[in-house]
């Protein structure tokens, strides 16, 4: 399988795509944990089927030293014991975020009340962002057809 579009090929392209994963670096130096980052990039990648982002983020998460039962579980978060209030909570605001034309209204409040509690503003502003900007690269990958499974950890930094 190879992607439809070779990005970096086309100047215009690669020029916008490196803009973009810019903003990706920003929220990877915010207060936002390393684990929850990668959690959330993870679900919200599982529900869009993005899988070169399901294939970067596991073993992005396995290198910084996550667990394969975290990992494995987070499909079913909420049924797993694994996962911190703290996490659950930001877990809950990804989906909500990424399915967001599923549900009238957007987010509900007591979504994002439950986020707030465990994450100050600064952290949440950075969850926001990481949400929006992954809901933004699975869509990129999915419709170029990104091909999965040889990312290295580290690749892009």
């Amino acid at each position: 399988m190879s992607a439809r579009l070779d990005v970096f090929a086309i100047p215009s392209a690669s020029k916008l795509i490196k803009q973009f994963y810019s903003l990706g670096r920003l929220v990877v130096e915010s207060p936002l944990p390393a684990a929850t980052r990668e959690l959330v990039s993870l679900r919200t990648s599982q529900i869009n089927g993005c899988a070169v982002c399901i294939d970067m983020h596991t073993k992005e998460a396995t290198a910084a030293g996550e667990s394969a039962v975290r990992l494995h579980l987070v499909a079913a978060w909420r049924e797993a014991t694994v996962f911190t209030d703290a996490e659950r909570a930001a877990l809950e605001l990804a989906e909500q975020g990424t399915r967001i034309a599923d549900g009238a209204g957007g987010v509900p409040d007591e979504v994002w009340e439950r986020a707030a509690k465990h994450y100050d503003e600064e952290q949440l502003m950075a969850l926001v962002t990481l949400i929006a900007f992954m809901n933004t690269a699975n869509r990129l990958n999915v419709m170029l057809e990104q091909p999965a499974g040889d990312y290295r950890p580290g690749q892009f930094k």
